[in-house]
């Protein structure tokens, strides 16, 4: 039975970049679960890679074919903005082992839907500073810089990944975003171990 690879962490964490290296290692073999969403698209992403850039239409069809997994939805400072994962046959654990990113409410979801014993945590961390620099950087590359909602993530991330919550996901382990290329080794070795 395959397993579900589910990376999470606050934003800024690195999340992304770890994501596109585990998808590309083909030792690995990870296909990926990509997640839906209905925000702008960053100029850096591409659809169907990070995410599938959608609307709020394609999401009341999943909803009304009972195929809606999980849904986010985000009172932005410039609109509403949902994320959500669906059923739409990516999705084969007797087949594959899959790599997914999202959230803890959202990987809590995933466990019930396949099962706690086909879903694996991977729980990224950096220290908030670090992140915050990190945050900034990023933004800053924009057309259209939105600081505002980069702040409000930020402190949002502070309550979403309560230590609380983090324990009540049941996540024990942790993989520390110092040096990108050393968490994703760790990553790695990890992912292999569980195979």
């Amino acid at each position: 039975m395959g397993k579900i690879f589910y990376i999470m962490g606050k934003s800024a964490a690195g999340k992304d970049k770890i994501y596109s290296y585990l998808a590309g290692d083909k030792q690995l073999g990870l296909q990926k679960l990509i997640l839906y969403t209905t925000r702008p698209i960053r100029a850096e992403e591409k659809n169907g890679r990070e995410y599938f850039f959608t609307d709020d239409k394609k999401l009341k069809e999943f909803e009304e074919k009972d195929k809606l997994i999980e849904a986010r939805a985000y009172h932005t400072v410039h609109g509403i903005w949902t994320y959500f994962t669906a059923d739409d046959g990516q999705v084969d654990l007797k087949k594959a082992d899959y790599l997914g990113i999202g959230t803890l409410e959202s990987f809590i979801k995933i466990k019930k839907y396949y099962g706690q014993e086909n879903v694996v945590p991977i729980y990224i961390q950096v220290e908030n500073g670090e992140r915050l620099t990190r945050a900034l950087e990023r933004e800053k590359r924009q057309e259209n810089p939105r600081y505002a909602e980069m702040c409000r993530r930020f402190l949002a991330d502070e309550e979403d990944f309560s230590e609380e919550n983090i324990r009540n996901a049941g996540i024990e382990k942790r993989f520390e975003n110092v040096i990108l290329d050393v968490c994703t080794e760790e990553i790695i070795k990890y992912i292999k171990s569980v195979q």
